[in-house]
């Protein structure tokens, strides 16, 4: 063998190596701690999709909250009305209490803060109080908050009871999953395939979640009042959300 052949033998063997060597290289030149990771490509036909269903359902859950304010120079006056204007109002509301979540009660917050002068000093004290009827004995607790007497009624709301929304929560997530589904044969048709599968999906209703509530009243009426409150539930919906991907074939 000549010393031309040797040459050219040598270094196809060295380039060889080279090669070879490569990746123990470049990985010799990263940082400590980092680490090389293969990059890998999506499958191909793959789509994200969601749907969503709602149903309207009957309001069958009242809340009322009663509230009263006193204001005063003396703290201990002040605190003094607002735990007797609350347990007039408790004693009221207690008498129409019913298990089984028809009538509840339950005591709210209460707070008392200062009032300060021009000059910054004390000069007298603001407490407020408030006690809270809910349940699906609407009647009762519209007349009861005709006759409190010691408080006055800040807030009155209807919504979908936790009972109620379980009943439908179901069907609504049928209904859901099936437009889901025709979603995804829809979309699998219009890019010229055949069918799909399902790779992954999620299911979720609004029963975490405060139920949205159309119909939402705020009044504030004079302790005068004896008369029942009008009532007017309204309805409201529960709603299912379906996410996720399919793979179409």
């Amino acid at each position: 063998m000549n010393s031309a052949m040797n040459k050219k033998l040598l270094a196809l063997v060295a380039a060889s190596l080279l090669v070879a060597a490569l990746p123990t290289l470049a990985r010799a030149q990263l940082p400590a701690g980092q680490v090389v990771q293969a990059v890998q490509k999506d499958p191909e036909g793959v789509i994200s999709l969601n749907s969503s269903a709602t149903v309207q359902v009957p309001n069958d859950w009242i809340t009322v909250q009663f509230t009263t304010t006193k204001e005063g120079v003396d703290a201990t006056v002040v605190q003094a009305g607002l735990k007797e204007a609350l347990a007039a109002a408790l004693a009221q509301a207690r008498e129409v209490a019913k298990p089984d979540g028809h009538v509840e009660v339950h005591g709210g917050g209460f707070s008392l803060q200062p009032r300060f002068n021009a000059k910054g000093l004390v000069n007298g004290w603001t407490g407020t109080t408030s006690l809270w009827v809910q349940g699906r004995d609407m009647g009762t607790i519209a007349e009861l908050a005709g006759r409190v007497q010691a408080m006055t009624v800040g807030s009155l709301d209807y919504s979908v009871s936790r009972e109620a929304r379980e009943k439908v929560e179901g069907d609504v997530a049928a209904q859901a999953i099936a437009r889901f589904r025709a979603k995804a044969g829809d979309y699998a048709k219009a890019f010229g395939y055949t069918t799909f599968t399902v790779r992954d999906a999620n299911v979720n209703t609004d029963g975490g979640a405060p139920t949205p509530r159309p119909l939402r009243m705020r009044v504030a009426m004079a302790s005068s009042v004896s008369e029942s409150l009008p009532v007017e539930a309204g309805s409201g919906s529960v709603t299912a959300n379906v996410s996720g991907s399919v793979q179409l074939k």
